[in-house]
């Protein structure tokens, strides 16, 4: 049984950094993309970013991008999102997903990913 578990969580003050960790257990991730999505009160689950795990191509959501990076550690299956000069409007729970290499969706298709951990809140205050 294939397990996600995020962690890393917390409270920053705005312009502050957190990295969160995704472990994964019950399967080798070599034919996956795993992905960081986030859901703030009264919002739908957005996208936030993507890798592939064999190539480590990566893919960002606009906000995001140079502030956040998505990496992975192929030798002990954790997924991370380290994230930099948090704002207010990032404040959500945090969520890792995975689905397959060759799907054909978009990366940002929350319905294309089959697995998806518990969630890990972030606050950043202003």
């Amino acid at each position: 049984q294939v397990q996600l578990v995020e962690s890393g969580g917390g409270v920053v003050q705005a312009g502050g950094s957190l990295r969160l960790s995704c472990a994964v257990s019950g399967h080798t991730l070599h034919s996956w993309t795993m992905g960081w999505f986030r859901q703030a009160p009264g919002q739908e689950r957005g996208f936030v970013a993507a890798i592939t795990w064999n190539s480590g191509n990566t893919v960002y959501t606009p906000s995001v991008k140079d502030r956040f990076i998505i990496s992975r550690d192929n030798a002990e299956n954790i997924l991370y999102l380290q994230m930099s000069n948090l704002k207010p409007e990032d404040t959500a729970v945090y969520y890792c997903a995975a689905r397959s290499e060759v799907s054909s969706a978009a990366y940002s298709t929350a319905g294309s990913y089959f697995d998806w951990g518990q969630g890990t809140q972030v606050t950043v205050s202003s």
